[in-house]
């Protein structure tokens, strides 16, 4: 009775064991010799029967020399209306069915397909000179002739080699964590090109080589990864690394820092290539390019397709008008009469078949072909435009804006759906003071309260005034600024001059909705003056105290409480702000 099981089990592990293997990969440093091997030289070799890694080069091009023209052309013939000018042509190349040259007929649909393919192929020339920008980025491999990290291009990365990265570099491709600048073996990183996040993602070294006390050493690297194979899941990385003592440590995604996210405030790390190129998660996420339709090409194509059923509709009548002809009035000659070879009269099923078929081309123009040829001349002079547009110019990164689907230019602007994932996305925050509490005692001020009131009367003004008058008018910024200065009179005049400060107060609010971070609301405050004596007074006070002990111990319990407010308040409104080199 026990030795069924048995026997049962003795064969299902080797192929258990193979269907594990074939679920992961092996990953070896490349500057280790594989297993079984003596010559150093033979590290990157490929083990027989397995499968070359892919190298890190990006290639994103559409086309190449081989199958650019079946390819556009299958592309081309997804819409309605070139597929039928295609058939009108080639039906015009039939004697018994020509209604015009064959030559004249086809020059529209061969212009319409060259301009189409030209600027498809332009459009894939750009997407081969930003992966050649790519391709040819520098990044620190460690190399075992020389011993040292040496810059090579990121085409050049292959799985198990060993990259070192600095603060604000951007991760080449998929590495296994192996060591840190910080102490306690962590790794900041911003994941901004892969989920659009812009806040920090934390990221630990692989646990036993955070411990390290001396700098890591690339050659003395000699265990063995073991991961699945390249997969598009951004969440999940399962493996292990096992070391020569046969000890096994587990590996998740907190371990690896995926190709596309930048480093931050981390001065250096250092890592091993496990995914390169396009087996990349990120890259295992792009579905490559695609051909893209505007709405006026689909709403162009829905009414191609109403012409058609019309034109069949016609030709159709025409047809069975034919063969009535012909059946009725034989002894009369139709108006399209094709005779047989030996000169006699066409059955009428007949007749009326090439009946159809002759007046399909022609009412051939139905189809508003001009319509697209003007169309893809517009859009062409639309692309040259925006690229050449002034104000779409970044002068603190020295580029342009790039048009790089052709296809969607008319899109531009047309939003039909906002999607926010929280709040601020699409509001504006503004921290407005407007009254404190310290120690149970309120400071109103009420100044400022009547500054606020003025600038929510602007904003009303402003929306009932907008829709009704049209734009908003342009101030700079010096004299908007200026104008906002002038808020601050003496309380006496403020009732004198209230339809002028109405004017100022709308200037400001315009202002502060062009500006961010520093709109005239929020930081012109007007203090209380019971706050504001207190504050004068503890100020005399530690000035006094500076050089005895404990200077804040010779503050009242009141002034001291006033301090501990604003000091809160320092340390809550502060931001830390690294430099573009220091993390």
């Amino acid at each position: 009775m026990e030795r069924g099981p048995a026997a049962a089990e003795e064969p299902a592990g080797p192929g258990r064991r193979r269907r594990r293997e074939g679920r992961t990969r092996t990953v070896r440093s490349n500057l280790q010799p594989p297993a079984g091997a003596q010559d150093p030289a033979a590290a990157t070799a490929p083990a027989p029967g397995a499968g070359r890694p892919a190298d890190n080069r990006l290639q994103t091009a559409k086309y190449s020399a081989l199958s650019f023209l079946p390819k556009n052309l299958l592309e081309q013939f997804r819409r309605p209306a070139n597929v039928h000018f295609v058939l009108v042509a080639l039906l015009n190349f039939v004697p018994a069915l020509s209604a015009f040259q064959p030559g004249l007929a086809l020059a529209p649909v061969l212009v319409i397909l060259a301009v189409t393919a030209l600027k498809d192929l332009c459009e894939d020339c750009g997407r081969r000179r930003a992966d050649r920008e790519v391709n040819h980025r520098g990044c620190r491999v460690f190399s075992r002739e020389e011993k040292r990290y040496v810059t090579q291009f990121w085409k050049e990365i292959r799985v198990g080699d060993f990259v070192q990265l600095c603060c604000n570099e951007i991760i080449p491709a998929d590495i296994l964590l192996l060591s840190s600048s910080d102490p306690d073996g962590l790794c900041h990183i911003e994941t901004a090109n892969l989920d659009g996040e812009t806040n920090l993602k934390r990221r630990q070294v692989v646990r036993g080589f955070s411990e390290l006390v001396s700098d890591f050493n690339p050659l003395t690297f000699t265990s063995v990864i073991e991961c699945e194979r390249p997969n598009n899941n951004l969440t999940r990385f399962r493996g292990c690394i096992k070391h020569e003592d046969g000890e096994k440590v587990g590996l998740h995604k907190e371990n690896v820092l995926l190709r596309g996210c930048t480093i931050r405030n981390t001065e250096a790390v250092v890592g091993i290539v496990i995914y390169a190129g396009h087996e990349t998660k990120a890259l295992l996420n792009n579905s490559g390019p695609r051909y893209k339709r505007s709405r006026l090409e689909r709403q162009m194509n829905c009414d191609v397709l109403w012409c058609v059923l019309l034109l069949i509709c016609m030709s159709l009548f025409s047809a069975v008008g034919h063969g009535l002809w012909v059946q009725r009035y034989q002894e009369k000659k139709a108006l399209f009469e094709v005779p047989e070879p030996d000169g006699s009269s066409l059955s009428p099923v007949t007749a009326a078949v090439y009946s159809f078929l002759t007046m399909i081309i022609v009412l051939q123009v139905l189809i508003p072909i001009s319509l697209y040829v003007s169309i893809e001349i517009v859009k062409v002079c639309q692309v040259y435009f925006i690229n050449q547009d002034a104000e779409l110019y970044d002068e603190e990164t020295d580029s342009r804006l790039q048009c790089r689907a052709l296809n969607i230019t008319e899109d531009l602007g047309q939003i039909q759906y906002i999607f926010s994932d929280k709040t601020g996305t699409l509001t504006e925050n503004k921290m407005v003071f407007r009254k404190c509490t310290v120690s149970g005692i309120e400071y109103a001020h009420d100044a400022n309260a009547q500054r606020l009131a003025r600038y929510q009367e602007g904003d009303s003004e402003e929306e009932d005034t907008v829709p009704r008058g049209g734009s908003l008018p342009q101030h700079g910024s010096t004299g908007s600024h200026q104008s906002v200065r002038g808020l601050h009179w003496a309380p006496g005049t403020t009732s004198h001059r209230r339809s002028g400060s109405q004017a100022e107060a709308r200037r400001a609010s315009m202002l502060s909705k062009h500006t961010a971070f520093s709109s005239p609301m929020e930081k012109d405050i007007t203090p209380d003056p019971k706050l504001l004596e207190k504050v004068k007074e503890c100020d005399r006070c530690l000035a006094v105290a500076r050089c005895r002990e404990h200077p804040l111990a010779h503050l009242s319990p009141e002034l001291a409480d006033v301090f501990d407010f604003f000091i809160a308040l320092t340390i809550c409104n502060t931001v830390v702000v690294t430099s573009p080199n220091q993390p």
